[in-house]
């Protein structure tokens, strides 16, 4: 009798093993063909591309011409610039466009100098001469910190800056009066050179008195604001605080708390729950509206996206997130861009949100 109990309650308990066992295995069967449905909805890892890495078309072309010696090629595109649409300017779009131009000459500017030499009062010219002086001179001093810049690259940052601020001026007198942009270049040059608070708010009084919504200037002055350069996080954001007071729905500038947040954080060495708290919610909230109403052709879209996808993943939204990878598609923008590796870091939070939706789910 006691033998029938004990083999009874041995074959119960297998029972409910093998139960559990087959339950579990069930379980892994469905969240694998969850994560495997998720990523087909995802670009696959080999073809991510860093925004800017792969160049329109046109681009391309007038790239080519530029190395080629020809810059009438690049003076059209430049003056193409579409006029303003919804809440972005049209300096912010004429800035944008000129970017991966600076950065071009920044490299080789045989053709900038040709241009230069034979138009010596072409604005457009001036200006990219300075923004392309801007971008060399933080090619040499690196993305360090300034504890880990050698002494060699300060003095080679700080003498190219120099040249920079002098075109800056040239670009000032030749643009129209109401042109923000060779103000906005002034910007980088600013924070560069350790120029004062009370400098630099008269140099974003000449920005904004041209343009009060200049995404890209925006984004410029807040990291002069930030604790790590010449402000603190109360500075920080009492500017966007007064960025973000009269922008237009639309304007992305809603970035901005986002990332004045993640500067905060970042500097402060908060924890994953700073992330989710109803202030930093509120950001992203706010951040997603603003991506609702935006020009499908604004320049920074995909950047904005980005933020929007990294804070929805720290904000443990994990669904959202995911769909804000998916319109994505391939093209990684947003805080992976300053990575050394950003595929492989958008990819790793890609994951985090498969992984977090596949177990929630199954």
């Amino acid at each position: 009798m006691v033998f029938s109990l004990v083999v009874l309650v041995v074959l119960v308990v297998l029972v409910a093993v093998v139960g559990k066992v087959i339950v579990s295995q069930r379980a892994r069967e469905r969240r694998s063909l969850l994560e495997t449905e998720l990523w087909r909805r995802l670009a696959p890892r080999e073809q991510l591309v860093v925004k800017g890495d792969e160049p329109s078309a046109e681009l391309a072309a007038v790239l080519d011409g530029a190395g080629g010696g020809d810059w009438r090629a690049v003076a059209k595109y430049l003056a193409e610039a579409g006029a303003d649409s919804g809440a972005d300017s049209r300096a912010n779009r004429r800035w944008m466009r000129m970017e991966p131009l600076s950065t071009a000459a920044s490299k080789e500017d045989h053709w900038l100098r040709r241009w230069r030499e034979e138009e010596p009062r072409d604005a457009a010219a001036a200006l990219l001469q300075t923004d392309a002086l801007v971008q060399l001179a933080w090619e040499i001093r690196t993305g360090r910190y300034a504890s880990e810049v050698t002494r060699e690259q300060a003095r080679g940052f700080h003498r190219v800056l120099g040249e920079a601020e002098q075109a800056a001026r040239e670009a000032v007198e030749l643009a129209p009066a109401e042109d923000p942009n060779p103000w906005v270049a002034q910007i980088a040059i600013a924070m560069g050179l350790g120029r004062s608070n009370e400098d630099f708010r008269q140099l974003w009084a000449e920005v904004t008195a041209r343009d009060p919504h200049h995404l890209r200037a925006h984004e410029g002055a807040l990291q002069y604001w930030c604790a790590k350069w010449h402000g603190s996080h109360e500075l920080m954001h009492a500017f966007v605080d007064a960025a973000l007071a009269d922008a237009p729905a639309g304007s992305l500038l809603t970035t901005l708390r986002v990332r004045a947040l993640f500067e905060q954080y970042t500097r402060d060495s908060a924890g994953a729950a700073a992330y989710r708290t109803p202030e930093f919610t509120a950001a992203v909230d706010a951040l997603l509206a603003d991506l609702e109403q935006a020009d499908p052709a604004h320049p920074q879209l995909q950047a904005a996206r980005g933020w929007a996808a990294w804070s929805l993943v720290m904000n443990a939204r994990v669904a959202h997130a995911f769909e804000m990878f998916e319109v994505m598609g391939r093209e990684v923008a947003g805080p992976w861009s300053a990575y050394e590796d950003p595929q492989t870091a958008f990819h790793r939070m890609r994951t985090i949100a498969v992984d977090a939706i596949a177990r929630a789910t199954v």
